[in-house]
């Protein structure tokens, strides 16, 4: 098999999954960030797991459907958690989310340890590292499989699935842009023209949540983290435009899944170690140094959280 052969079979979809699970992220990462809300993408992607096993133990399955509602409800039971420790206890927002969210995940854990997941692939170095490396396309002999229709059919359907939702978040985000600039940065000046600011903020919430359990299955907790405020953040640095750092975010995203891959499968070889690292790991590591280079040296650095021009 040539080496164009091999990297469509081997390489080509885990990387596009892992750009695509990126993207999904960051596009709803960017409005979080300028709202002071970057620990709530943290957050989500805490109280996707507990969610979703139970979604398992419960369907005896791993579908998108259920694992959707489950981390709806794991969702909704954290806000009640937070509320009730915020006014029983009398502490801060942030204190009663590190709280809850620490110990929602933590429960995940233990269900995971003590559930039979042996009929489906997950566990918890799956939850936290996701299964990128194994998602390649065994029918592919080239890139003349793109135009294969047999072929095509045997992609993983990860790829699909992250890619519907990838397309559906960027469609959101160019719809709603007005209103989510808006309120965003003039909260008031949006409810004096009759936005609901409330519901625009639940959207942005949903919509991070979609992203964060699409992209849970195949690129694991820690990739979903890291997308949900790195690649905004060092956009944010770059630039004092919103619409420059959201195609900014996109492409840091991008560099970061596509570098973080290629490290992972190849840089321990050219340092004389024997075998590959986890990709999940590396692409969030990458997009951890791209964002530790742009505060050092960012136009814009010591900016984030600041409110940015139009």
């Amino acid at each position: 098999m040539s080496m164009g052969a091999d990297f469509v079979q081997f390489s080509l979809t885990p990387i596009l999954i892992g750009i695509l699970a990126a993207i999904a992220c960051a596009l709803p990462g960017n409005f979080l960030i300028l709202r002071r809300q970057a620990l709530i993408g943290d957050a989500i992607s805490h109280v996707v797991l507990p969610g979703i096993v139970v979604a398992f133990l419960v369907t005896g399955t791993i579908a998108a459907i259920p694992m959707l509602l489950g981390a709806g409800a794991a969702a909704l039971v954290a806000v009640a958690l937070i509320e009730a420790i915020k006014r029983l206890g009398g502490i801060e927002p942030g204190a009663a989310m590190g709280v809850v969210f620490t110990a929602l995940f933590a429960g995940g854990v233990l269900l995971l340890e003590q559930s039979d997941t042996s009929r489906v692939h997950l566990d918890v170095e799956h939850a936290l590292m996701g299964n990128l490396e194994t998602l390649i396309w065994f029918q592919a002999e080239g890139w003349g499989s793109l135009a294969d229709p047999a072929a095509l059919a045997d992609l993983p359907p990860e790829l699909l699935r992250i890619a519907v939702v990838a397309l559906a978040i960027a469609v959101l985000t160019v719809v709603f842009w007005r209103p989510l600039k808006l309120s965003t940065f003039d909260e008031g000046f949006a409810r004096a023209i009759g936005l609901p600011v409330s519901v625009i903020g639940l959207g942005l919430v949903i919509a991070a949540a979609v992203a964060a359990v699409a992209a849970f299955d195949a690129v694991g907790s820690i990739i979903v983290i890291a997308m949900f405020i790195c690649p905004p953040a060092t956009a944010r640095l770059m630039t004092n435009s919103l619409a420059a750092q959201v195609w900014g975010s996109v492409g840091f995203a991008t560099l970061s899944a596509i570098l973080g891959y290629v490290l992972a499968g190849y840089g321990p070889l050219w340092l004389g170690f024997d075998s590959a690292v986890s990709a999940a790991g590396m692409i969030a590591a990458v997009s951890g140094l791209i964002l530790g280079l742009a505060c050092l040296f960012g136009p814009h650095r010591g900016r984030v959280g600041v409110a940015a021009g139009g």
